[in-house]
């Protein structure tokens, strides 16, 4: 016999040691202390020294039940006994049968069929092969490429990557998949045109996704992916009239509409699926996250009866999927989840106190440094400026010494979580579990004031 392992007492010289963290600058910490969350009850997390912090980011978009729930816990229990695991190749478990259907009813239109994977870039990735496929089995050969949006974050394998829209995050990894093409975004705050009429700016907007269809050839453009509310940049809505237009263009050119709900399904809007708050029916729907709460990995590719047809017959199989997707335990976990959900009635709860968080956090316009405040549900982005009068934004040292240098730090030293992202133009972004009530959005507005007053004083 070997002897046994030891275990560090100190996690955060550990972390450096052996944990690599995902898109992190692991030199800054080399002498400094890696932050380190050790538990999470309701809207709140606590690190190893029992410091509470307001989780206003819901881990990552992910926690919409809050912390500490019993109930999903004990599911995953009850069944890693009963049956841990099995694939969905070629075979089924109840959990996931169970939760295909339940996924299936939620969804709007024809959109029946349900393929599991273990998480949101899964997700995309498996939307792009099956449109391509989708395509070839109908006899358009030719259409492969996808049109998303600038500034769009839709993962980082290496096919949603490409359909990603942010440059710097793809340039370490080019050569990625070809046929990738992008069209503007919908930030009304910097609209080039209509800045002033925002369905006039959704038509334009949509319209030059047609300008691309047309720029690339429609005989070559398998789907167009956008997300429900875009989240890289700050959370942009859609303009009124926005994916009415979009739906026409698809259909017109025969294209495929992925709603990529990584982020805006269950909840995060305020319904289980945020293509239902702004009125439009995709041909796929992503999703992931929110699914289980976060409390196991799971996500999964909604598709349409219309688009899963030719897949159903003969001899055709869609040559693709995950060893984990679909997870009995995961499974499990999503159904006790959206229990959760139904019992509490939180998307009502989203609905209910929306406009509320929005107007807590308008309140900061009266900061010089806070150029908009936008969002959706329970999902806001706000973006800060050097000047309000001309919505000059920050350079890229600026971004570096404040947002990153002290920005982000003072959030969290104050006991917020969430995140200065400068991937777009810098803003703050905040996706609290949707238990938030207002004296959660109180709190996140009196911190915000709090380090950006203090931020100001630092350009």
């Amino acid at each position: 016999m070997g002897n046994p392992i030891a275990v560090s007492k100190d996690l955060s010289q550990t972390a450096y040691d052996h944990l690599w963290m995902h898109f992190t600058r692991m030199q800054s910490y080399e002498n400094a202390p890696v932050p380190t969350i050790v538990r999470g009850e309701g809207t709140y997390i606590f690190d190893d020294k029992g410091k509470r912090y307001l989780d206003g980011l819901a881990g990552l978009f992910v926690v919409q039940a809050g912390h500490g729930r019993v109930e999903l816990a004990e599911a995953a229990n009850k069944q890693a006994q009963e049956l841990a695991f099995f694939p969905l190749w070629s075979y089924a478990h109840p959990k996931a049968i169970e939760l295909a259907e339940r996924l299936a009813n939620y969804a709007p239109g024809d959109l029946n069929k349900v393929f599991f994977t273990t998480g949101g870039g899964e997700a995309v990735e498996t939307a792009w092969k099956l449109a391509k496929q989708y395509h070839k089995l109908t006899g358009n050969h030719t259409k492969y490429k996808v049109i998303s949006r600038a500034v769009a974050y839709h993962g980082t394998t290496q096919g949603a990557l490409s359909i990603t829209g942010l440059p710097a995050l793809k340039a370490p990894f080019e050569p990625l998949v070809p046929g990738a093409h992008k069209a503007p975004n919908t930030n009304l705050y910097r609209a080039p045109i209509h800045a002033d009429d925002p369905e006039a700016f959704g038509r334009w907007a949509a319209d030059q996704i047609e300008q691309q269809i047309l720029f690339e050839g429609p005989d070559t453009v398998a789907a167009v992916f956008l997300e429900p509310v875009q989240n890289a940049g700050g959370c942009f809505p859609p303009p009124p009239g926005y994916f009415q237009r979009v739906r026409e263009i698809c259909d017109q050119y025969d294209v495929l509409l992925v709603s990529d709900e990584v982020i805006c399904a269950f909840g995060r809007l305020g319904t289980m699926f945020a293509c239902d708050k702004f009125g439009y029916v995709p041909d796929i729907i992503t999703c992931a996250k929110g699914m289980t709460s976060g409390y196991s990995p799971l996500g999964a590719t909604i598709v349409s009866d219309r688009v899963a047809e030719p897949f159903y017959k003969g001899d055709a199989t869609f040559l693709h999927g995950y060893t984990f997707g679909g997870h009995p335990v995961s499974a499990a976990v999503a159904l006790a989840n959206l229990d959760i959900f139904e019992r509490e009635g939180l998307n009502q709860h989203v609905l209910d106190n929306e406009s509320a968080f929005l107007s807590t956090l308008s309140k900061l316009h009266d900061l010089p440094i806070v150029g908009d405040v936008r969002g959706n549900g329970f999902f806001y982005g706000i973006e800060l400026v050097k000047d309000k009068a001309t919505k000059e934004s920050f350079t890229s040292e600026e971004c570096e010494r404040l947002l990153y240098g002290f920005v982000s730090k003072q959030l969290f030293e104050n006991g917020l979580y969430c995140r200065a992202d400068d991937r777009g133009d810098p803003v703050i972004q905040l996706s609290p579990p949707l238990t938030a009530d207002q004296s959660t959005f109180d709190e996140i507005e009196q911190i915000v004031r709090g380090v950006l007053t203090e931020a100001w004083t630092k350009i």
